[in-house]
């Protein structure tokens, strides 16, 4: 499974804010915000800073992306 931020950067893009807004609201640096944007993995004390700063839930900013081969599993 993959997990996709797609979500975190559609809400972004609702509520006008820009990287640099996220990267004051949450404290995060620009390379974890690069990760996020490449769906790569991240901490949850990360995912809890964004969900707080924003004020949202996890599933707000972030989806699950099951296995499309089901021999990976």
């Amino acid at each position: 499974m993959a997990v996709s931020y797609k979500k975190l950067f559609k809400l972004m893009i609702d509520r006008n804010l820009k990287k640099k807004d996220l990267k004051k609201m949450t404290g995060l640096s620009y390379t974890t915000i690069a990760k996020l944007e490449k769906s790569e993995t991240v901490r949850s004390d990360v995912l809890d800073k964004i969900c707080c700063g924003l004020g949202c839930q996890l599933n707000d900013i972030a989806e699950i992306i099951p296995n499309q081969n089901k021999e990976q599993e």
